[in-house]
C-alpha cells in the first residue's frame, strides 16, 4: 500500500493552512518570521516536524530600548584609535632663569585634555621640576628623550599624540649643516647646563620620523625660538589678513626630516628668533601660546580648522600685548614685515595642506 508523506512548514503545519494559523508567517514583533529556535525532543518541543507530542509557540524575543549612546565630547575628538600625551613643565627652581608659569601651563593642558579631548588620565604623563617625589618624572634630558621615545613606541593608525613644552628655548650652532640659518633649535630641560640642551635634530628623529602611516602628533610648544623646533619639512607663513603659504625647510638640506607615513603638526609661540615668557596678562602666570591655544579650541566647542585656530591665536596674542603696552604704531609695524612672526603663533608641518579646509582633529 502506497503510504502517503505529508509536506510540513517550518513551524510544523501542514503545508496548505491559512497563513494567520501558520507561526512561521507571523511576525515575531521584530520583523523577522519566527523560527524554531531550539532543538526537538520527538515530544516536547519548538514545533515538532511530524505533529508528535504537542505545540508549544516559541518564545517572543523581549524588546529592549536600545542603550542610549553617550554624548559626544564636546570637541575635537577623532573617534578612533588611543590617545597619548606627554607634558612638560620646567621652572628651573629660583634662579635668574626661573619661570612661574610653566607647571601651571601643563596642569591646564592635562585638565583641557581629559575634560575636552577625551583622553585618559593614564595616558598623560607629566614632567615637571616643582615635584621630586619619583625621579623619573623630573624633566631631565634624558628622562624627556626616554619620555618622547615611549610616547611614539608602539603607535599605530587611528593614534592620536600630543607632546606638549612648556619652558626655556635656545638656539646653538648648527652642527650637520642642515639648517638655512645656521642655527639649530633646542629646548632646555632642566639640567641643560649640565647635561646639555635637546637639540631639533634629536627631537625629529625621536618624535617625527617614527610616526607610521595613519598617526598623527600635535606639538605644542611654548617658548622662545621654537618656530622650527621638531625640524618639520614645511613651515606655514600666514599674516593677519590670513594670506598664507608653505615655506619648504627641506631646500638645501641634506637630511630628511619627514615622518615614516603619519603626520606631525607642530604648534610653537614664535619663529626661530623670537622670544616667549611669562605672562600674567590672562589673569595668571603662564605661557601665552598654551592658554590662547586652550582658549582658542575652547570657544568653539563645534570644532575649527587649522586657519581659524592659528588666527584666533593670534588675535588673543595681540590683546595681550596692547596689555602690556605694546602701542597701535609697533602692532601695524608687525603686519606684513619679518617680525610679524617674532611674536606669535607659528604652524609648521610634516605635509602641506590647506589650513582654512581641514579641521583640527587630535
Amino acid at each position: 500500500m502506497e503510504v502517503r508523506r505529508e509536506r510540513f512548514c517550518d513551524c510544523g503545519m501542514p503545508l496548505g493552512v491559512p497563513p494567520h494559523y501558520c507561526e512561521a508567517n507571523n511576525l515575531a514583533g521584530n520583523g523577522y518570521r519566527a523560527r524554531a529556535p531550539g532543538p526537538y525532543n520527538g515530544r516536547v518541543g519548538y514545533g515538532a516536524p511530524n505533529g508528535g507530542g504537542y505545540y508549544r509557540q516559541p518564545p517572543r524575543p523581549v524588546m529592549r530600548p536600545h542603550p542610549q549612546a553617550p554624548p559626544p565630547l564636546p570637541l575635537y575628538g577623532s573617534g578612533s584609535g588611543n590617545k597619548r600625551a606627554l607634558l612638560c613643565g620646567i621652572t628651573y627652581g629660583k634662579g635668574r632663569h626661573a619661570l612661574k608659569g610653566s607647571v601651571n601651563d601643563v596642569l591646564r593642558m592635562k585638565a583641557f585634555l581629559i575634560d575636552y579631548l577625551g583622553f585618559h588620565p593614564h595616558s598623560i604623563v607629566v614632567l615637571r621640576d616643582d615635584q621630586y617625589n619619583d625621579w623619573k618624572t623630573v624633566p631631565t634630558k634624558a628622562n624627556m628623550i626616554e619620555a618622547m621615545k615611549t610616547l611614539v613606541r608602539g603607535c599605530k593608525a587611528g593614534d592620536s599624540l600630543v607632546f606638549h613644552y612648556s619652558g626655556h628655548g635656545s638656539r646653538i650652532e648648527d652642527n650637520d649643516m642642515d639648517e638655512v640659518d645656521g642655527y639649530d633649535e633646542a629646548l632646555c630641560p632642566v639640567d641643560y647646563e649640565d647635561a646639555g640642551k635637546i637639540r631639533d635634530d634629536t627631537i625629529n628623529d625621536v618624535l617625527v620620523k617614527p610616526l607610521p602611516r595613519g598617526t598623527k602628533l600635535h606639538a605644542i610648544i611654548d617658548t622662545c625660538s621654537s618656530g622650527t623646533v621638531l625640524d618639520l619639512p614645511f613651515m606655514c607663513r600666514m599674516n593677519r589678513f590670513r594670506e598664507y603659504k608653505w615655506d619648504d625647510q627641506m631646500i638645501g638640506k641634506p637630511h630628511y626630516k619627514g615622518t615614516n607615513g603619519g603626520v606631525a603638526v607642530c604648534i610653537s609661540a614664535c619663529d626661530d628668533d623670537g622670544t616667549s615668557g611669562d605672562t600674567s596678562a590672562f589673569g595668571m602666570n603662564g605661557g601665552a601660546l598654551t592658554h590662547s591655544f586652550i582658549q582658542a579650541m575652547k570657544n568653539k566647542p563645534g570644532g575649527m580648522s587649522y586657519g581659524n585656530l592659528l588666527h584666533s591665536m593670534r588675535s588673543m596674542v595681540l590683546e595681550a600685548k596692547k596689555l602690556i603696552g605694546l602701542d597701535a604704531y609697533q602692532q601695524r609695524f608687525h603686519v606684513n614685515n619679518p617680525l610679524h612672526y617674532v611674536h606669535e603663533p607659528q604652524l609648521s608641518s610634516s605635509e602641506k595642506f590647506d589650513i582654512h579646509s581641514r579641521p583640527v582633529v587630535i
